[in-house]
């Protein structure tokens, strides 16, 4: 989101303090609210954000049956490959989930969409603040 130029200043990355699996709604919910900070102050041309992992792991769940007759028509856990239920991310520790490029007079606005994107997100983060070399 944003506009991607070479001439930021500022890059700042959202790094996660643990391994974990965020689920699909937990990114698209922490995109929105990052990308909403940022679009109402500076509008779509000054600042870039992107998502640095994608949601590849297929979440599953076997469904038992309960309920009357629910022993006739349930084979419990034989053969149990279950049904998708969601998309997650598999993350490492300090692996970066979100990278915003700013210039200098944004950087603290940066880091507050940053934060609001971390509160989504199901374990704590940290954000990383690197200086870009012109």
């Amino acid at each position: 989101m944003g506009e991607q130029r070479t001439d930021y200043q500022y890059t700042l990355n959202l790094l996660s303090k643990e391994d974990l699996q965020i689920r699909a709604n937990a990114f698209e919910s922490a995109r929105q609210t990052s990308n909403k900070v940022m679009e109402e102050v500076l509008g779509k041309a000054g600042y870039f954000i992107q998502i640095r992992k994608y949601p590849h792991h297929i979440l599953r769940e076997n469904p038992l049956a309960s309920g009357a007759g629910a022993d006739r028509m349930s084979t419990g856990m034989a053969g149990a490959f279950g049904n998708p239920i969601g998309h997650a991310a598999q993350v490492r520790r300090g692996e970066a989930l979100f990278t915003v490029k700013v210039n200098k007079k944004d950087l603290e606005l940066a880091k507050k969409a940053l934060h609001r994107a971390a509160y989504k997100l199901p374990k704590s983060c940290f954000i990383e603040v690197v200086e870009n070399k012109k």
